[in-house]
């Protein structure tokens, strides 16, 4: 399935302008050549300028054009996959502390940035609740917390009224809440990383599709539309855009596809019962259901693309508005305006992976839907690596050979089709397990 236009997005109607950037033209060298113009590449090309490093980005569209400007625009100090102890029985003693310090710490990061370069990207960070539709899934969100409490987090639990009034339902038992977790305008986001990685002097260079990377000496030529970047060092952050510039390292991870949906702003009224206190709110459902407003009061949701869900509008309003007028009556019949779809680099293990194609050249990919906070973090951390200034033996995630995934193709084709219909029909079970009559959405 193709993917709609960026300009669909919510995102794209509402981001501040683009900085002005060109096309490449010529012959150009570099000390790190990035390719991919979203999170991760813009982290690391404006992590790389603050040290007086030269870093050139080559991005075949514009900035943000993939998942960095189309998501879903929550910032999560969290896995929601895992829990921080699976997180480390995974990776091991001592890249999994690593990684669960990174991504608890990769909130603060992005304001951080934000605040320092005055990007106008609608950010807010208040706070981000995790409510539990079921007794056994607030249980469970019980030893979560604890882990991030145990990291020095603020978090705090929240009973029934609690969560009730912070999110303006009455639909959870409860859950729990971050207060480092916001969100914010994707694509405005991205745009704002463009501008900074600017601003400290590295180059990007948009419409420039990369056709191949080739050793020339001991350095490497990034061969593209226009020209060509020869340098030390090769970064990649092109995720689910990956084309076959290097071959083995689209295959390392299967593409799924996400919808997101907005309606026309709310009235006044509705907006002072919904999400009042301007915090985002991702449940822990197997089907997730996620919500927010930006900065107009437009509520914002989605899923990800399941059979007519998430490709015909019609449907997909009629479906969103189900589950909406379940869980905000209040909020009656909005008229939803925007569908826009991203794509998704997903891994089994639902973790981002380092990978090292050759000496010199290496990529991080399969991030799994945890764009906004780990794509910059990591993003950073290659910085450190290609500037010399981190060890290899001391980044947060280790260098792997990329091996095809076995059975990528049936994974993208199972997941949203099989898996999709399976997770609605366990959150229902587990619903009316718990005493709960719920509707079919």
């Amino acid at each position: 399935m193709k993917t709609l236009p960026l300009e669909r997005s919510l995102w794209y109607d509402t981001a501040a302008p683009a900085p002005e950037t060109h096309p490449l033209a010529g012959a150009v060298a570099a000390d790190v050549a990035v390719i991919g113009g979203g999170y991760t590449g813009l982290s690391t090309a404006l992590h790389l300028a603050k040290r007086g490093v030269k870093a050139v980005v080559l991005e075949a569209e514009e900035a943000g054009y993939g998942a960095s400007g189309r998501n879903a625009s929550h910032c999560s100090p969290t896995f929601l996959h895992h829990t921080p102890e699976e997180v480390v029985a995974q990776w091991g003693p001592i890249y999994g502390p690593r990684m669960v310090r990174l991504q608890a710490d990769a909130a603060n990061l992005v304001f951080g940035l934000i605040k320092e370069y005055g990007i106008d990207c609608e950010a807010v960070q208040n706070g981000l609740i995790y409510p539990a539709h079921t007794k056994a899934a607030l249980k469970a969100q019980e030893s979560v917390c604890a882990s991030y409490a145990a990291l020095g987090k603020a978090v705090r639990m929240l009973d029934k009224g609690e969560a009730a009034a912070l999110i303006g339902s009455d639909r959870y038992v409860g859950g729990w809440f971050h207060p480092e977790g916001g969100h914010l305008n994707p694509l405005g986001y991205a745009r704002g990383l463009a501008r900074a990685a600017l601003k400290e002097g590295a180059v990007i260079h948009t419409g420039t599709r990369v056709r191949r990377v080739v050793p020339d000496g001991v350095q490497w030529r990034v061969e593209a539309q226009g020209g060509s970047v020869t340098a030390d060092k090769v970064v990649i952050g092109t995720n689910a855009f990956t084309g076959d510039f290097w071959p083995d390292l689209g295959k390392t991870f299967f593409r799924l596809t996400a919808f997101n949906v907005a309606t026309e702003p709310l009235t006044e009224n509705v907006r002072r019962s919904v999400l009042p206190g301007n915090n985002n709110l991702i449940d822990a459902r197997k089907d997730t259901q996620y919500y927010k407003l930006d900065k107009d009061g437009r509520l914002v949701t989605g899923s990800v693309v399941n059979w007519s869900r998430g490709l015909d509008q019609e449907r997909t309003f009629e479906l969103i508005q189900r589950r909406v007028r379940h869980m905000f009556p209040q909020i009656g019949e909005p008229k939803w305006r925007w569908l826009w779809h991203g794509y998704v680099d997903m891994v089994p293990e639902m973790i981002p992976k380092f990978f090292r194609p050759a000496p010199g050249v290496v990529a991080a990919l399969g991030f799994s839907g945890r764009g906004v906070p780990t794509c910059t973090a990591l993003g950073k951390s290659l910085a450190g690596w290609a500037a010399g200034d981190i060890a290899e033996a001391d980044l947060p995630l280790p260098f792997l050979d990329p091996k095809p995934l076995f059975g990528r193709r049936i994974l993208s084709f199972m997941t949203p089709t099989v898996a999709g219909p399976l997770y609605r029909w366990q959150d229902r079970h587990a619903l009316r397990r718990d005493g709960q009559a719920p509707p079919k959405l």
